[in-house]
């Protein structure tokens, strides 16, 4: 299934499950969101917001992705 959005010329495509299938199946495509999202999850103080401003929880997520970044090049 494809949905054209003109508003931002995104194009989205709906990835399905088969219908014939049972149990678990690897579907084609995933988000790339969710990989960034999985890798912050090792940085313990992201799991819990203990942050008083939005601020300092943005500069925290700059940090933990510049590590991850950093480690990935290494």
């Amino acid at each position: 299934m494809r949905w054209v959005m003109e508003t931002f010329r995104w194009i989205l495509e709906t990835v399905l499950r088969p219908q014939k299938a049972q149990g678990f199946v690897l579907l084609s495509k995933r988000w790339v969101v969710e990989r960034p999202y999985g890798w912050m999850h090792w940085c313990r103080r992201l799991n819990v917001d203990y942050e008083r401003l939005p601020a300092s929880s943005k500069a925290l997520i700059h940090i933990a992705m510049i590590r991850i970044m950093l480690r990935r090049l290494a």
